[in-house]
């Protein structure tokens, strides 16, 4: 029985929003994360580990998914675009969209700057791209540290960083509803050691590399899973700064 929603990204909110009443009871499920579903071979092995979830995903709950809702402008990546024609001739129904208005566009972030586990809010910001919530409660801190960049594919390196740390990067511009933000994306605390993240082979490793070195952060990239020696890069930076 096909009862699933797929999506990356942040789909277009309206887009978002006319699903939800066209199909009241799916179950809404993100590509991008690594649910170690079994892999294909339609993709070169040396690609970034988030089109591969995509795919991944796509391919092993095939048989549940309804249609994809596929974000295919800045707010995305190219990879997205190639990806909406091969899963088209894989038989999946797609509705693409581009979010790059700033119209819903949020006065105030909360998440990003909590007193919440980093891991925790950066799946906050990815789950309130669907069911938007009011976390203005949360209590907010003084960083002493930023996490610039997208959600990894590897999480558990989230869990390295102390409570206090800031998200930055498209993470941020992701809460405020702005996921194509060049200038927020663009925007840390300079007061305040930051890392600077993208997944190997993603075209924000450009940014990634220029920011780290422009404020003196530490930039890194990863490969799917994170080996010891970037997790021992990370405690070393998080304790020597």
């Amino acid at each position: 029985m096909k009862d699933i929603i797929a999506f990356w990204g942040y789909p277009h909110p309206n887009l978002i929003k006319k699903t939800k009443e066209e199909y009241k009871n799916a179950v809404w499920l993100d590509l991008d994360v690594d649910f170690n579903s079994p892999k294909t071979s339609i993709l070169p092995e040396n690609y970034c580990s988030i089109i591969k979830n995509i795919f991944n995903n796509a391919l092993f709950y095939k048989e549940r998914i309804i249609k994809i809702l596929a974000p295919i402008g800045r707010d995305k990546c190219d990879s997205a675009l190639f990806a909406v024609e091969i899963l088209k001739n894989e038989g999946f129904i797609i509705e693409t969209s581009v979010f790059e208005e700033k119209e819903y566009k949020k006065d105030k972030i909360y998440i990003s700057s909590s007193n919440l586990p980093l891991r925790k809010k950066v799946e906050l910001i990815t789950a309130n791209i669907i069911e938007q919530k009011d976390y203005s409660y949360l209590p907010q801190t003084k960083p002493s540290f930023g996490f610039w960049g997208v959600p990894p594919n590897d999480l558990s390196i989230l869990e390295l960083f102390p409570d206090d740390t800031h998200v930055f990067g498209w993470m941020r511009c992701v809460e405020q509803m702005s996921p194509y933000d060049l200038e927020l994306e663009q925007f840390v605390d300079k007061n305040i050691g930051t890392v600077f993240f993208a997944q190997t082979f993603c075209a924000k490793n450009q940014l990634a590399k220029y920011l780290a070195d422009k404020y003196q952060g530490l930039y890194i990239d990863i490969d799917g899973l994170s080996s010891n020696s970037t997790r021992a890069k990370i405690e070393a930076f998080l304790r020597l700064r």
